[in-house]
């Protein structure tokens, strides 16, 4: 019976081994015919919405990958930190934040205080508080952190890592050095927790300083603001602009009565406008039918804490706040001459940049017209009390004409401007420290040229 009982577990053994074989043998033939089923028939029968098709089940796993980072950045997002002195914000700062923004999913600013930037470039022009309002009004800024150091020493990159949470510190390509001539960013990157973005092209402090100084020497209104005579008219441009930024102008030593001739080769600016930038400043916003849509036109000049603070009033008098930017023309004849300092481009992007604004009119028209209320669907139209022009009459004059539309219509409000700052008091305090301007100036323009002859592409974000 026992020998019977080891006879049948034989034969059953064999017969699964016989089976399994067979298996092994059947399986990689039926999905080779099936395989060659799908290729020669399936496909050639089948809706193409059931088809397959190269990239369908890559296309799914990326899917799957995408939506697991999305739920890990959500309970961890990439902080990233980008700091600087933000002094007289222009749209080159801005695209830097936007590109730093970019590597990450919070961007968090650390702004240097007034002493640090005293002790490591020179007087600021902007005061701690208002370079923080400028950068807090930047809509790719999450946070800021106020009284940061020039320098990152091994001790605050410690605390930005364990007390602000920052994964990786950023800078653009252009050197940022210290006093001593040693790279400020060399311990992040020697933790590899550096990030590189590209530097804006075309614009920079030195050269709007540059500019501010033509508009002085040129510009009666202007030079009557900041209240400099005409000698001082004439050192000034001499002692800034010659051999720098391009500028050059030739005395005639025989009339010294006349002012300097700016060479036709001047070069005041290498911006270059794309409408790839215009797109990446702008968020593509579309106003609601039903919302609330506020107007406020202007130059917005060299844009400023004025400009914010009344965008920020603005902004809360309804839902949606369009911004119309004048030509280059219309600001020069209003003004006067090498008036507007920042072009329109430049203007735009500025405004763009700005988290109240929503869309901006590019070469906006100067009087408000029913087709222009009717077209953007304006509901109300604000102006502020203060401007460049604000104590001129003629530009009083000028406003009824461009308002008296809206104003017909009862859709024209006035907003008292919550700061005073225009240009003119930029350019004041400029020349109330010109002599550590000088210094400052003339140690930017060397490093920007050496900058310019050994930079190299970087891919930007």
């Amino acid at each position: 019976m026992y020998q019977h009982w080891e006879y049948l577990t034989a034969k059953e053994n064999q017969r699964q081994v016989v089976f399994w074989t067979v298996v092994a043998a059947i399986v990689p033939a039926a999905g080779a015919f099936l395989w060659w089923l799908s290729e020669k028939s399936y496909n050639n029968l089948a809706p193409y919405r059931y088809r397959y098709r190269p990239g369908s089940i890559t296309g799914y796993i990326s899917r799957v990958l995408a939506g697991h980072a999305d739920r890990r950045r959500r309970r961890k997002p990439v902080r990233v930190y980008m700091d600087g002195c933000f002094d007289m914000m222009h749209y080159g700062h801005a695209n830097a934040l936007r590109q730093a923004r970019a590597t990450g999913d919070e961007l968090v600013v650390g702004l240097v205080p007034d002493r640090e930037i005293m002790r490591c470039k020179g007087p600021p022009v902007q005061n701690e508080q208002e370079r923080k309002i400028m950068v807090e009004a930047v809509k790719w800024v999450g946070e800021v952190i106020t009284d940061v150091p020039y320098e990152l020493t091994p001790d605050f990159l410690e605390e930005l890592f364990t007390k602000h949470r920052i994964d990786y510190v950023v800078h653009g390509d252009d050197p940022c050095l210290l006093p001593d001539g040693t790279d400020a960013y060399a311990h992040a990157k020697e933790m590899g927790r550096f990030k590189m973005v590209k530097r804006t092209e075309g614009v920079s402090s030195t050269d709007i300083v540059g500019r501010m100084l033509m508009l002085v020497r040129t510009n009666n209104r202007f030079s009557e603001k900041v209240a400099i005579v005409d000698k001082d008219k004439r050192a000034l441009a001499k002692q800034f602009s010659q051999n720098q930024q391009g500028f050059e102008y030739t005395d005639d030593k025989d009339k010294p009565d006349e002012p300097p001739v700016l060479k036709r080769d001047t070069v005041l600016s290498r911006f270059m406008p794309t409408s790839r930038r215009l797109v990446q400043f702008s968020d593509g916003n579309v106003a609601d039918p039903a919302a609330k849509i506020v107007y406020i036109d202007g130059a917005f000049d060299l844009f400023h804490v004025g400009h914010i603070e009344l965008l920020k009033k603005a902004k809360e008098q309804g839902d949606f706040l369009l911004v119309g930017l004048h030509t280059d023309e219309d600001v020069s004849e209003r003004r006067g001459p090498h008036l507007p300092i920042m072009d329109l481009h430049e203007r735009c992007l500025s405004v763009l940049a700005c988290k109240y604004v929503d869309e901006a009119i590019i070469g906006a028209p100067l009087e408000i017209s029913e087709d222009l209320i009717t077209t953007f669907n304006i509901s109300l139209v604000v102006r502020g009390t203060v401007s460049e022009t604000s104590a001129d009459q003629h530009d009083k004059d000028s406003k009824d004409l461009r308002y008296r539309t809206p104003k017909a219509n009862n859709m024209f409000r006035q907003l008292q401007s919550p700061s005073d700052m225009t240009t003119a008091t930029i350019i004041s305090r400029i020349f109330a420290n010109r002599k550590a301007y000088e210094d400052r100036n003339a140690k930017k323009v060397a490093s920007e040229q050496k900058y310019y002859k050994s930079k190299q592409h970087v891919t930007e974000g």
